[in-house]
Formats: structure tokens, C-alpha cells, sequence
């Protein structure tokens, strides 16, 4: 028997993206409101300058992260990287609180790390010029796309519980199982209430297939943490497998990668 939910379809399209009135590049002289062609054009803009997609992928690990920290990211001034951020706020696809004397910036929402993700899987270079990715192979060994986890570790995840009839991934969804259940409560994988998509596939920009996101994604992430079979690392959304994390990934999925 299989746990179905709800259709992902308003998890998918938040009001929280919609941009925000005031800003109306490109909008229709007689309307003046932005057509979804030119909302496209307006967000291709936004990704197209290198320092602002520097520093949206530095935000793609679920941080916030001051305006100077994002400057080196984007390996420009700070100066300049204010401006850049403004545009990025303004334009829906980041978010700002202000604490103490520091401005924090994150994704603005989930939507926007899925998207950057894709346009991520599309643009990936030839395996010829892999050497040239950010962050080279443990980059594309284990990593987080926002909340979950990504790279050979994270489609190893999905292949083994799909494969062990604990998940099924469709094309826009996924749903577990009651044997997967299961496991997730044996594993301590609690998963977090809300109304986020419960599971779904999220294409993985290095490996071309699809990886675990949603609230199972998260949850199974997070106790990976937890177990410290995985660790953060210094300014990189690369994870370290930890010696504890290649036995326990081994005896508990059958998944072999280096640490």
C-alpha cells in the first residue's frame, strides 16, 4: 500500500515569488504589468551578471550570509555587492533580516534554490571541463542543494531507498511507501510538519538524475548530520563523508563513497 499527498502544484508557484509591484522592468508601456515573458527576461537578467549567480550559489546550502561574505563570494567590492543585492531583493529572489549592526541574506524560498539548480543541471560543462567546477570533486561527491542532500551522495540515496521499494519517484512527485515509512521512523528521520511537498525528484546538476528533496529529503539530511556521518565544510556547499559516515551509509543503504 502507498501513502499518497496532496498535489506539489501550489508548493511549486509561492506568492512569496511573485515580484514585487514597485518592480516593473520591461513591463508593458500601455498595462504597465509584467507580462510572464518579461518576468522570465527579468529573472534571466537578475542570473545573468557572474558576481550576483556567485553569490546566489553561495546561498544555496540554506545559509544567511552578510553582505561582505557574499561580496567575497561574488569576488567584488562591497560597495558594488550592496547594489547587487538590492536587485536580487527587489527582485524576489532574495530575502534580508536585519540584526544588530549586520544585514543577513538568504533565498528568499525553496523555489528559488530549485531553480537555480536547474539552471545549474542545464549548464553544466563537458565532462572534459569538470575539473574546472567549483569545488572539483568533493563538489559533486556530497553537497547540499538548500536543505538536502545532493551529488553522488544524494542520487545514491534515492536509487538505494526507490530500489528497496521505500520511495517512488515520478516525474513532478514522489511518495513513500508504508514499508518506507517505516524505515524513515526506525532511521530517526522525524519529518518535519507544514505545508512543503512532502517528496519529490530534484535533477541533480552533476550527475543528471535525480536526488531526494521535499521534507523527506530534508529529514534524511539532517539526521545524516546528526549521526555525523556528514560534515559541513568552510565556505563550499560540499559535505565531508566522516568515517562513521561510510560505514553507516554502507550498512544502512549498501552506498560506498570515499570520505
Amino acid at each position: 500500500m502507498v501513502t499518497r499527498h496532496a498535489s506539489v502544484s501550489a508548493e511549486l508557484f509561492p506568492p512569496a515569488l511573485a515580484i514585487p509591484e514597485h518592480y516593473v522592468p520591461w513591463c508593458d508601456t500601455e498595462s504597465h504589468a509584467m507580462t510572464e515573458p518579461n518576468r522570465i527576461a527579468a529573472t534571466a537578467a537578475l542570473l545573468g551578471d557572474p558576481a550576483r549567480a556567485n553569490m546566489l550559489a553561495a546561498l544555496m546550502d540554506g545559509r544567511a550570509l552578510t553582505a561582505k561574505e557574499l561580496a567575497y563570494a561574488g569576488h567584488i567590492t562591497p560597495q558594488t555587492a550592496s547594489e547587487h543585492l538590492g536587485k536580487l531583493t527587489e527582485g524576489g529572489l532574495l530575502a534580508v533580516k536585519k540584526q544588530g549592526r549586520h544585514r543577513y541574506y538568504r533565498l528568499a524560498s525553496l523555489l528559488v534554490g530549485q531553480m537555480l539548480e536547474g539552471v545549474m543541471a542545464f549548464a553544466e560543462p563537458e565532462p572534459a571541463r569538470a575539473t574546472t567546477w567549483r569545488g572539483g570533486e568533493a563538489l559533486r561527491t556530497a553537497r547540499t542543494c538548500y536543505d538536502h542532500l545532493a551529488g553522488r551522495l544524494g542520487v545514491a540515496l534515492a536509487d538505494a531507498l526507490t530500489a528497496r521499494g521505500h520511495v517512488a519517484l515520478g516525474t513532478d512527485g514522489g511518495e513513500v511507501t508504508e514499508a518506507g515509512t517505516q524505515f524513515l521512523d526506525a532511521f530517526g528521520a522525524a519529518l518535519a510538519p507544514g505545508r512543503r511537498v512532502f517528496c519529490r525528484p530534484c535533477l541533480d546538476w552533476s550527475e543528471r538524475r535525480p536526488h531526494l528533496a521535499g521534507r523527506v529529503g530534508a529529514a534524511l539530511a539532517c539526521r545524516c548530520f546528526e549521526l555525523g556521518w556528514i560534515a559541513r565544510q568552510r565556505d563550499t556547499r560540499a559535505v565531508a563523508i566522516t568515517t562513521a559516515g561510510q560505514e553507516g551509509f554502507r550498512a544502512q543503504f549498501g552506498i560506498v563513497l570515499g570520505g
